[in-house]
């Protein structure tokens, strides 16, 4: 059979597609523990100390739409997203550099609010916008943001840590980033739907999931907390792509199979209205939403109480199972639905 020549990254999907970028890594170097595969690459600078490299693009029309989506809250968003990286790796963040690809529609008092945002991050997250670059762009604006951070080599925590029987968990609650999402679309439909006349978005009862959206904050938190107890996660992830492709992500990693229980998943009273509001299944904002940021991470069961005393925000929502290439939902309801891994 003769070898495809032109294949679409939507045939393979960005996991298989970044599993073929896997074989192109240069030179290996006995300094990088860990390259292509975690939240950051690790690069161990002597016995004990680790410098965690991370970065994330934000296209418009693809990542935000600045009809709904002010300068400043985009620039503090970009930060929490490379932020939660170092901190899915346990670590401290210490600088972020931007490159951003300006259009000529942008003037420079609205470049200022984006750097407003991104100054804003950086001082919650305490660490310092150190660099980066600017260049012309035909149509869109374009953004890169990279995050260094440092750890202690032995606090490392990966994605493939996690063992058979650990409890599966999550800070927070999820699927409001999508929730909001939702609420902002609707009213930009209206106002399109409106046009020529005087039209202000009626956000009202929504602000906790419009938040969620729009200046999303990393779980300084939780890292912060790791750092004074003596128990840790076996694994760890920040949820930017969604529960199920992140849990994926560490049960491929670790070698385990899954097993979620749908009640267990925690969804705020706001992100639920919306939900019913759109005549949507609510479970499905929290499996496949993304952008909430929270941390998914793995126990050891005989953890889990003691875990608890130190921080409370957190739910079990499942176990790692001998099941190696099985990935089971309970819905709680006698059903049981089966995803491969």
């Amino acid at each position: 059979m003769e070898e495809k020549t032109f294949q679409t990254v939507q045939e393979i999907g960005f996991t298989s597609l970044i599993q073929k970028i896997r074989n192109y890594s240069g030179t290996d170097r006995i300094e990088i523990e860990k390259g292509i595969g975690d939240d950051a690459s690790v690069q161990i600078i002597d016995n004990d100390k680790a410098v965690l490299t991370t970065s994330e693009l934000f296209l418009e029309g693809v990542h935000f739409d600045l009809t709904y989506h002010p300068l400043h809250h985009l620039g503090y968003k970009i930060v929490t997203a490379a932020v939660s990286d170092i901190y899915a790796m346990n670590g401290d963040p210490v600088q972020i550099l931007t490159d951003i690809a300006i259009p000529n529609k942008y003037s420079v008092q609205m470049i200022e609010q984006f750097y407003k945002g991104v100054d804003a991050a950086c001082k919650d997250y305490n660490c310092q916008l150190s660099g980066g670059d600017s260049t012309a762009s035909h149509q869109i604006l374009a953004i890169s943001v990279s995050a260094v951070g440092v750890a202690n080599k032995k606090d490392i925590i990966y994605r493939n840590g996690a063992g058979k029987d650990d409890a599966i968990c999550v800070t927070g609650d999820l699927g409001g980033a999508l929730a909001g999402l939702r609420i902002l679309m609707r009213e930009k439909e209206y106002w399109k739907s409106n046009e020529g006349q005087q039209f202000q978005p009626d956000l009202q009862g929504y602000e906790y999931v419009v938040k969620r959206q729009l200046v999303p904050a990393a779980r300084m938190d939780f890292i912060n907390m790791l750092s004074e107890s003596d128990i840790k996660p076996t694994a760890l992830i920040d949820l930017s792509q969604g529960l199920l492709a992140d849990c994926k992500e560490i049960a491929v990693q670790s070698g385990w199979g899954v097993e979620l229980f749908t009640p267990a998943v925690p969804i705020s009273v706001d992100t639920r209205k919306v939900a019913d509001e759109m005549k949507e299944d609510v479970d499905k904002y929290a499996f496949y939403g993304g952008e909430d940021f929270e941390m998914l991470f793995t126990l050891k069961k005989d953890d889990v109480e003691k875990f608890a005393i130190n921080f409370d925000d957190f739910a079990v929502i499942g176990r790692m199972t001998e099941s190696k290439n099985e990935f089971r939902i309970n819905t709680g309801e006698g059903d049981s639905i089966q995803i491969d891994l």
